[in-house]
């Protein structure tokens, strides 16, 4: 998995490509609490993810948990239909906030 942040006017971007799933959805819930502590705002962008476990799903439920308690916002763009499928049926799909 690579992630490549990007800094917005106000926001943080973090583009994620590769699998996320119990080796590497750490990397990612770190990536997404380091950028809390620098915004208010996050973008992820799934475009390049194929891929995603429950233990990539509970590194997503953290940082919508993160944002809410901070008076932020996260949003997920550019999902994959395979990725949208998993969002759908573990609930994830009301959960976030997906554009």
């Amino acid at each position: 998995m690579t992630l490549n942040e990007t800094k917005g006017e106000g926001s943080i971007q973090i583009s994620v490509e590769g699998q996320v799933d119990t080796v590497t959805a750490p990397e990612l819930q770190q990536a997404i609490l380091t950028a809390f502590q620098k915004t208010k705002e996050l973008v992820l962008d799934l475009q390049g993810v194929g891929y995603m476990s429950s233990a990539g799903l509970r590194a997503l439920l953290l940082g919508q948990k993160t944002a809410s308690s901070k008076g932020g916002k996260m949003t997920v763009i550019n999902v994959q239909p395979v990725v949208m499928q998993v969002f759908n049926m573990s609930g994830f799909a009301k959960v976030l906030n997906i554009e």
